[in-house]
């Protein structure tokens, strides 16, 4: 894919909000001093009485969000995922999800790879905090297509929903004609030995991962599942049952997220053997941010390397 088209999820979220407002779709758009990284700032420009800088008061806009909401708008509320998901967790559970308002949060720049600004906005426990919100939907997007697709379909969720967006460009990985559906995962590629299931950038990752293991004669089916929550189980158990063992790879925590959530279906349901490829429970670092991924082995041989893990322990 190194000849494909990058683009940066968040700008693919600016770009779908400002389509769903030509569409005619009567949406609110609130941003907390970033919209100029969030890139909320193209639908300020196009829509100027429809879009409220709250400043640097996450709490504080997560609360209008909710205001706005109970008054019959559909509201998207937008900052980076560490903001959004840890700064203004009370008011998101209790004002948004608590009464089950369709609050759209668009978070922004999550995950290791947000690179040069450390730690402290790296933010890989956003999943586990969304998706533990009762009613509260969760989606990972992969690239350009699925993430305006995905934006569009939140906002006729009668409920909340946290959508995660990157930083980094990433290629484009589907066409025009892929259909994105809440709670549906999608086969990317088939196989028989090992099933890879990932979202977000790891999608990239694990499409190369797969067809480097094919080379070695390992056949890997690849899922994408941008939903978090609801989660297709029924796919990820399909999937289990006609490989026989399981790779999650996710640029998250591996506790609480994606890996988390179809291990909890698997034990339940199919037990087979389960590696989680993700954030093992450190803090990121600074540094570029594909440096970074390569760091903590979140790139196509830390998938080829898991899925060989996974094979060996059936």
């Amino acid at each position: 894919m190194a000849d494909a088209v990058r683009k940066a999820t968040r700008e693919s979220y600016g770009e779908a909000l400002i389509e769903l407002a030509n569409e005619g779709k009567n949406i609110y758009v609130l941003d907390a001093d970033l919209a100029e990284a969030t890139k909320t700032i193209t639908f300020k420009k196009a829509y100027p009485d429809r879009h409220i800088d709250c400043g640097i008061a996450e709490q504080n806009m997560m609360s209008i969000a909710a205001g706005m909401a109970a008054c019959g708008n559909t509201v998207f509320a937008s900052s980076f995922a560490m903001f959004a998901s840890g700064r203004a967790f009370e008011q998101v559970r209790n004002s948004i999800g608590y009464p089950h308002l369709p609050v759209k949060i668009g978070a922004t720049h999550a995950g290791i790879s947000v690179g040069e600004d450390g730690a402290s906005h790296q933010c890989c426990e956003d999943i586990a905090l969304m998706r533990s919100i009762p009613g509260m939907t969760v989606i990972v997007p992969a690239d350009d297509v699925e993430a305006k697709q995905a934006v569009k379909a939140a906002a006729e969720i009668d409920g909340p929903v946290y959508l995660r967006f990157g930083r980094l460009a990433v290629p484009v990985v589907f066409t025009e004609d892929y259909k994105f559906e809440v709670g549906k995962g999608a086969i990317l590629k088939d196989g028989t030995d090992v099933t890879i299931i990932a979202n977000g950038l790891m999608i990239e990752r694990s499409l190369e991962a797969a067809e480097k293991l094919l080379e070695e004669g390992i056949s890997a089916r690849v899922v994408n599942m941008a939903t978090v929550k609801p989660l297709d189980s029924a796919l990820v158990i399909e999937s289990a049952k006609k490989t026989g063992a399981v790779v999650v790879a996710e640029e998250h925590s591996i506790i609480g997220g994606l890996g988390s959530a179809v291990c909890e279906v698997l034990s339940e349901e199919y037990p087979v053997p389960v590696v989680r490829l993700g954030v093992k429970d450190v803090f990121g670092k600074s540094g570029p941010a594909l440096e970074l991924l390569d760091k903590f082995g979140l790139n196509a041989q830390g998938v080829m390397q898991s899925a060989k893990e996974a094979i060996a322990k059936k």
